[in-house]
């Protein structure tokens, strides 16, 4: 395991990097001498300090690697110096995603409390693992770059391999969760059985490379035995529907009514305040509130008066002809009529 700084000529680089050493290594001494005992946010703000010590450490290396210049030994200490740390700060995430899957799996069988605390969705974990993969992915090139590679490089980057291998069967296991939960009982079944032959595959080799890490092996065999049963409760699950689909086919459709006949009608709030039945409805059933008929009906409103003028039709009006004006005709006129 690379966890140690080369020796660097410059002499600033040297200091300041010993100096972020020594704080990331006591930070690093308080995580695991008191990791039970210490709560969540503390270790992770222990976690925060040792990645921005690394990350200055880091900073200050390559700002002397860009003024090194054509000092080929310089560069070639100074870059795996940077190297190394950058190797350390890799596992310092690998081990704070950790920390991250293992929180969230102590939520995810956990029951909401009177705190209506969070309760973690197989998506979630689903989302950790493609971080730690990609993190393992990302030390192991950083471990295999260079020329001349050292046998305990080599080492380690095999141990990155099998542990992605055993991310990736973890990763398949809590996908597999969350096609049960959305009732996808084949998918279930199928990613269920795929996560359980790479969980064995990881543990093959793992046996084979002698490679001890206890913990680990003994998290692979237990996830074994619950991909196990829960492949077999999806199996089971997945039967018992496709036997039961045809008579609740045959339910749904005796149910249904050719003549259209009209639907109960759902009385509101105001009209059952004597009954104790809740108006908006339960929050796992997608039905519509009863509170208030909405959009109200249309209801008769007052007016103003309307004058309608009904005798119109029966005034007899008086003649008017004597006030008309008359014309008056000539001689010649009067002649012929």
């Amino acid at each position: 395991m690379i966890d140690s700084f080369s020796i660097c000529p410059f002499g600033g680089t040297i200091i300041s990097c010993g100096l972020l050493e020594c704080v990331a290594r006591e930070l690093e001494k308080d995580l695991q001498g008191s990791a039970d005992s210490l709560p969540v946010e503390k270790r992770l703000s222990i976690f925060d300090k040792i990645f921005a010590a690394y990350h200055e450490a880091r900073s200050s290396i390559r700002s002397d690697l860009v003024s090194a210049g054509n000092a080929e030994s310089v560069k070639d200490d100074l870059s795996g110096l940077d190297k190394a740390v950058s190797a350390v700060l890799g596992q310092r995430t690998i081990e704070r995603n950790q920390l991250l899957v293992k929180i969230a799996k102590s939520k995810l069988v956990r029951r909401h409390d009177e705190k209506n605390e969070k309760v973690t969705k197989p998506e979630e974990l689903v989302r950790l693992y493609d971080l730690l993969l990609q993190n393992i992915a990302d030390l192991s090139d950083l471990v295999s770059s260079g020329r001349d590679r050292r046998q305990e490089e080599v080492t380690f980057a095999e141990e990155c391999s099998l542990k992605s291998l055993a991310f990736r069967g973890e990763r398949c296991f809590y996908l597999a969760k969350s096609y049960s939960l959305a009732g996808k009982r084949a998918e279930a079944y199928v990613l269920y059985c795929h996560a359980r032959s790479l969980i064995e595959d990881a543990i093959q080799k793992f046996h084979t490379a002698n490679i001890s890490d206890p913990k680990l092996i003994e998290e692979l065999k237990t996830l074994i035995e619950e991909c196990r049963a829960n492949s077999c409760i999806e199996h089971a699950t997945g039967i018992i529907e496709e036997v039961k689909a045809p008579e609740n086919l045959s339910k749904k459709i005796s149910n249904m009514s050719l003549t259209g006949a009209e639907k109960k009608s759902a009385k509101y709030l105001l009209q059952s305040l004597n009954n104790y039945e809740s108006a908006v409805g339960d929050s796992n059933i997608k039905t519509a509130p009863h509170i208030e008929a909405f959009p109200p009906a249309f209801q008769a409103i007052p007016r103003n008066p309307i004058v309608l003028d009904i005798a119109f039709n029966f005034i007899d009006f008086p003649s008017l002809e004597n006030r008309m004006k008359k014309d008056r005709k000539g001689f010649i006129s009067r002649l012929w009529g």
